[in-house]
């Protein structure tokens, strides 16, 4: 998944990103509210983990403007408050979770995976189309019952690829989910044609159909009939 923390105690920051890449999430982290505003307004995310109390507004103010642009992605929240009406406030405007800090890591994780289910699956623990399963959870993929030796970049290529199944996405939409802010480092988009030829090589290997159809001068689309 790709998520923006949107925190301003550094040091909790810096943990639940580490963590959460390590999961093989993708992460961004913004310190105020102003900078968390721009980074909605630009971007695109599965989820966003945001503190209630930040420096220059409110974390609900945050979800009232994404809920009021029409975004779908999950939202937790995370926050010192602990009274119910805090928590209710939270959830009733649009919040998915409320997690009281302190919290642990591993439950953060866990919402995200939930959240993650609801969007990309339909709530279900695996995916499965034509001759792929997908176990998210266990960050897995298979042809025909077989295992693919995956990179963690074919891997998440293949999530979204197949989370947007139908659908033309352009190369700088790849960029941007796959590498988040490291993007704007890249001189040109060869890296996402290295990651798909492998991705390709490695699905038509194991007897997959060829579902990855390039459109020129957008990007690429896969293409499939369930």
């Amino acid at each position: 998944m790709k998520i923006l923390i949107i925190e301003d105690e550094k040091t909790l920051t810096d943990s639940v990103v580490e963590y959460l890449h390590e999961e093989g999430h993708i992460c961004e982290a913004v310190y105020t509210y102003f900078d968390a505003l721009e980074k909605v307004e630009l971007y695109e995310y599965d989820c966003i983990v945001v503190d209630i109390n930040l420096p220059d507004g409110s974390g609900l103010d945050i979800i009232k403007h994404i809920k009021k642009s029409a975004k779908s992605l999950g939202i937790i929240i995370i926050s010192a408050r602990n009274s119910l009406e805090n928590r209710i406030e939270g959830l009733e405007i649009g919040a998915d979770n409320y997690l009281t800090k302190p919290f642990h890591l591993a439950e953060l994780n866990a919402h995200l995976k939930s959240i993650n289910r609801r969007i990309n699956f339909n709530g279900n623990e695996e995916l499965i189309l034509n001759e792929i399963k997908i176990l998210p959870n266990q960050h897995t993929a298979y042809v025909h019952d077989k295992e693919l030796k995956l990179t963690k970049k074919e891997y998440e290529l293949l999530l979204f690829f197949i989370a947007n199944k139908n659908k033309v996405i352009t190369k700088s939409g790849l960029a941007e989910h796959l590498w988040g802010d490291y993007m704007d480092m890249a001189d040109s988009f060869d890296f996402i044609y290295t990651h798909i030829k492998n991705l390709r090589s490695k699905l038509i290997k194991e007897g997959c159909n060829d579902y990855i159809r390039t459109v020129h001068g957008v990007g690429y689309k896969f293409t499939i009939c369930e």
